[in-house]
């Protein structure tokens, strides 16, 4: 299929798609006598791949780096696992960072409950953060 056809198939856009290529995301496709690219059906599964990568959270390195060891032969398997490992501990980190932040924000608003702004000296700009 063209580059157009394998874009409206799996949802994105042939920029993208050149850019997997260029990124080696993507094989280079064969081309047909008149230059264009012709994708099979490899493709569609591939990009479905990295969509599913993206939507874990992992960076395209990551997927080129998953994609390079299925690539050679040799399943990802214990890779990915690692790579999720480290991911969930990444989400756990940002968790327990935005958990830290709203309890400093729901103190700061709750100090701002009886706002006085006319009690408020200018070169604090606002007493409250």
């Amino acid at each position: 299929m063209r580059i157009g056809e394998l874009a409206e198939a799996t949802g994105t856009t042939t920029k993208t798609l050149r850019f997997y290529e260029a990124s080696g995301l993507l094989p280079p496709p064969t081309r047909t006598p008149a230059g264009y690219r012709d994708y099979g059906d490899d493709a569609t599964a591939r990009l479905d791949f990295i969509r599913r990568g993206r939507a874990a959270g992992l960076t395209l390195a990551q997927i080129r780096d998953i994609l390079t060891v299925r690539d050679t032969g040799h399943a990802p398997c214990g890779h990915v696992r690692q790579l999720l490992a480290e991911q969930l501990d990444a989400i756990d980190a940002q968790l327990a960072e935005l958990h830290a932040l709203r309890a400093t924000v729901a103190q700061l608003h709750d100090s701002a409950a009886i706002a006085e702004p006319d009690t408020c000296p200018p070169e604090r700009v606002c007493r409250y953060l």
